[in-house]
């Protein structure tokens, strides 16, 4: 029988993304660059930003005619200065993960509004002999390297998305609701214009805003461990369910974010031991959109 799912909704909130192309000689150092550039970027509770890779394009339709990844990188858009926030993620993430790989070149994709002057300011590792130039069509800022030449066009666009939605998946086993995580995981990343930020797609500790101790600003969602349900008083752990894997994940916009939960619900629903499908709210206090289950 398929899960059950949850009358309930997925919380999300206004992000800013930038939509990065990276290209390089081969997909093995296209690999390479993309794991270096969005590493440690699972959440902003603890990460400096949020990043993922969307999806690879062919070499007929990047500039450069090489293998091409196109990578988002999001910050929320509550705080102090957003735009500063995610430049200063963009420049430390290209200019140490991107730049150092060899054969790699970054390109701004679609976005031609907003624009951040990142390639001009890596452009200072160049110490002075590096130079604005026109190729592949676009204003790029070249820097020697001891390898070859570095190529990163001189201005990224950014624009305001939404971040934070999810999915949880209560089964019988950790077996299960990883088995379950994962068919939705795949069907959620390969929605055009959407990340999973976290390990494979999954994330294995959900958490909550707060905590007992005063220099933690997010703690695990003890209501919804399965270890401690016989244990407090308040669990809201289903008598049958053993493990919760959740999903989380970014989009351009609530079109796609929309289409992305339903394709994770579809792969997943039929799952062996996949008891319910649900997702966290908070009733309002993260975010503005709420993406219903049904």
């Amino acid at each position: 029988m398929p899960a059950q799912i949850e009358d309930t909704y997925a919380e999300a909130f206004k992000g800013l993304y930038s939509h990065v192309l990276i290209t390089a000689e081969n997909k093995k150092w296209l690999k390479y660059a993309i794991n270096c550039a969005t590493g440690y970027a699972s959440s902003t509770i603890g990460c400096g930003c949020e990043a993922g890779l969307d999806a690879y394009l062919d070499a007929k339709k990047t500039p450069d005619h090489r293998i091409g990844a196109l990578v988002q990188f999001w910050v929320p858009l509550w705080g102090d200065n957003p735009e500063k926030r995610l430049e200063k993620e963009l420049i430390a993430r290209i200019g140490q993960c991107i730049l150092t790989t060899p054969t790699a070149r970054v390109f701004n994709f679609g976005l031609s509004g907003k624009k951040l002057k990142i390639g001009e300011k890596i452009g200072f590792y160049g110490d002075g002999y590096q130079k604005i130039t026109k190729k592949y069509n676009k204003v790029m800022v070249e820097i020697p390297t001891m390898m070859d030449s570095f190529h990163v066009e001189k201005n990224l666009g950014y624009d305001e998305g939404i971040m934070g939605g999810n999915l949880w998946f209560m089964a019988s086993s950790r077996k299960n609701a990883l088995t379950a995580a994962e068919k939705a995981a795949k069907a959620i990343s390969d929605t055009e214009g959407v990340i999973t930020p976290f390990p494979g797609g999954v994330c294995a500790a959900g958490s909550k805003a707060g905590s007992r101790y005063k220099f933690m600003k997010a703690s695990t969602h003890e209501k919804y461990c399965p270890t401690l349900k016989q244990q407090i008083d308040d669990s809201r752990v289903p008598q049958q369910v053993e493990s919760i894997a959740e999903i989380v994940f970014n989009g351009v916009n609530l079109k796609q974010m929309k289409k992305a939960l339903k394709a994770g619900i579809n792969a997943s629903m039929n799952s062996r031991g996949l008891i319910m499908i649900s997702a966290g709210n908070y009733g309002g206090k993260l975010g503005s959109h709420k993406l219903y289950l049904r």
